[in-house]
């Protein structure tokens, strides 16, 4: 009986480091893909902010005056995008097999509300899509109706933005329009990750 008991313990023992180490490389390799993606996101946001930086000092006038700040901003927020990319592609690389299951799920969980942080950042640059094409004369010339129509079409996306930045937190995960939002491979990448981790926990208390 103590050597069934033993054999037993043993053939669990292994089944938990194989099972622990599957489950691992699946998620190390949803991983490396995002690493991959935001690599990409990455060259692209520093692409857009040079052009931004180029089109702000090709334009310095009192006309592009609202132009420039819009793009200002634009290239602001990119700028913040890349530095968190940045920040979470090196997470990322942190995580390997030599890591506890516990040191690997707060990383996970660090890199997710990273995400969730500068996505809801990033929409706070909506409204100035909306104040790129105005111009000072536009507002002299165009009269009440161009005041009315400005205030209208920015309030309407400020609001929104800012709507949007308070309430995308993982609490809201299971509403539609999270989910319609966060349907992206970088947001699939990153919850399947967490749910092979979390499948080990489950594992060792089954």
């Amino acid at each position: 009986m103590e050597e069934s008991r033993l054999l037993n313990l043993q053939a669990w023992v292994l089944n938990k480091q194989t099972f622990e180490m599957l489950q691992t490389q699946k998620a190390k390799s949803k991983l490396n893909r995002l690493a991959t993606f935001k690599k990409w996101a990455i060259a692209l946001g520093i692409g857009l902010v040079v052009l931004l930086c180029f089109l702000i000092f090709s334009r310095i006038t009192w006309q592009g005056i609202f132009f420039n700040i819009s793009m200002g901003m634009i290239a602001l927020f990119t700028l913040l995008a890349v530095i968190a990319y940045i920040r979470q592609v090196v997470l990322i690389y942190q995580i390997d097999e030599s890591n506890s299951i516990v040191e690997t799920q707060q990383k996970l969980a660090v890199l997710q509300s990273s995400t969730l942080r500068i996505t809801g950042i990033l929409w706070l640059q909506m409204p100035f899509y909306c104040t790129m094409s105005l111009t000072p004369a536009m507002f002299v010339n165009g009269g009440i109706k161009t005041w009315v129509i400005s205030i209208i079409v920015t309030g309407f996306f400020t609001f929104a933005a800012i709507w949007l930045y308070k309430n995308i937190h993982y609490k809201n995960r299971h509403k539609k329009w999270f989910k319609l939002l966060f349907s992206s491979l970088e947001w699939t990448y990153v919850t399947k990750a967490i749910e092979y981790i979390d499948e080990i926990d489950r594992f060792k208390k089954e």
